[in-house]
Formats: C-alpha cells, structure tokens, sequence
C-alpha cells in the first residue's frame, strides 16, 4: 500500500495535508508513525517535502 493509501484508509489524509500547508515537519512525522511507517522512511519523505516546500 503506497503512503498516500495508508494516509487515507487511516483516516489521516486531512491531517496529513494540513501539517504539509504548515510546514509542521513533526506533525508530519507523527502522522505517519500512526501509518507504521519505518523511521528511515518517514525521515526520507519529510527530507524530500523540505526540500520541495523551501
């Protein structure tokens, strides 16, 4: 299941989506420790959306 599916049968698409909008990098990251995702994962996607919201 891609992030994106995991986000929105969670649920968590909204709140996802509102972290992204404020750049609140560690709403981020526990939005997507409740998807389980892994550590290296979640750091990697939050290192690519700083780069793309700078």
């Amino acid at each position: 299941m891609t992030v994106n599916e995991r986000l929105y049968v969670a649920g968590l698409m909204n709140d996802f989506e509102i972290c992204l909008k404020q750049k609140d990098f560690e709403g981020i990251n526990s939005v997507l420790k409740k998807v389980e995702l892994n550590e290296d994962s979640i750091i990697e996607i939050i290192n690519s959306l700083k780069l793309m919201h700078n």
